[in-house]
């Protein structure tokens, strides 16, 4: 059967997508459409691809998280100045070293821009704050910019989606206002798009969404203990409160919720051992869906 397939950010917990992945293999379904926001459009760019789901989980096994920690060269030379730094440019880290690696990954299956995409195969949501919008890649991108979408680099596109605010710099359009748009990650606005391949309300095909939460509404008590801490909490709490009040409880019959603990989005040092267990806990949670899945 094909289906659509509709992923959550998450950050680093997003390797509980992988297993997830799996179990959608060997239930032999065939993923068709893909969306997603932040982490969960990079594995929906992945997919549009043409990488399967072992191919997945080897890049992502493979890659050095800390390597996409690419500070401004300034700050390497003075490190206290990164925080004057971050004042004015917003962010810890510039992303480029994420952002090419993506486009490397993306260009070896030949994937540069949308227009190397079926249209309407890959939707990424960002957010523009200046604008105060939320934005689908690539459909929004003439009517708010001015930009092509079919030329649009689908690597900067996830970039955007997955700039979590003031650790990566926000990237900038100029918007049909002739001002300069400042774009952070999608989660901000809408963390689990379920609804973006809704038509006249209602579904093509079976969408399957897979979010690394215990449910729409349930939400552990976040422990704060400095101020990253709290913008995290602050940022959770915002993209929770709009997708629960966003989603249907209809809806919730075609979401594997798959409850990742301990874990933060942002933990990039987790070792090989929880990356394992994220996976087999996305394996475990997808398979026991599935096994009633459509209804």
């Amino acid at each position: 059967m094909r289906i659509d397939c509709v992923f959550s950010g998450g950050g680093v917990k997003a390797f509980a997508f992988l297993g997830a992945l799996q179990s959608i293999s060997e239930k032999g379904l065939q993923i068709e459409r893909v969306a997603g926001t932040s982490a969960g459009a990079i594995i929906a760019s992945f997919i549009a691809a043409g990488y399967k789901d072992l191919e997945i989980e080897q890049l992502l096994k493979e890659i050095d998280l800390k390597k996409f920690l690419d500070p401004p060269l300034l700050s390497k030379k003075i490190p206290f100045i990164k925080w004057l730094l971050l004042y004015f440019q917003m962010g810890l880290y510039k992303g480029d070293l994420f952002e090419e690696w993506l486009d490397e990954k993306l260009g070896a299956k030949g994937i540069r821009t949308f227009g190397d995409i079926p249209e309407g195969y890959l939707k990424v949501v960002i957010s523009d704050i200046s604008l105060g919008k939320l934005i689908v890649i690539p459909d929004d991108l003439y009517p708010v910019y001015n930009i092509d979408g079919k030329s649009f680099n689908v690597a900067t596109a996830i970039r955007m989606s997955a700039s979590f605010p003031y650790f990566f710099m926000p990237k900038q359009l100029i918007n049909k206002e002739r001002t300069r748009s400042y774009i952070v990650d999608g989660g901000l606005l809408s963390n689990f798009p379920l609804w973006v391949f809704r038509e006249d309300g209602k579904d093509r095909r079976p969408v399957l969404g897979i979010t690394l939460s215990d449910s729409l509404e349930d939400q552990q008590p976040y422990h704060i203990q400095n101020a990253l801490d709290m913008l995290q909490a602050l940022f959770q709490s915002m993209l929770k409160a709009h997708d629960s009040r966003y989603i249907s409880k209809t809806m919730e019959h075609n979401i594997v919720f798959i409850p990742v603990k301990n874990i933060k989005t942002t933990d990039i040092l987790i070792s090989d051992d929880e990356k394992q267990s994220l996976i087999q806990l996305g394996k475990e949670r997808a398979s026991n869906f599935l096994k009633f899945w459509p209804k």
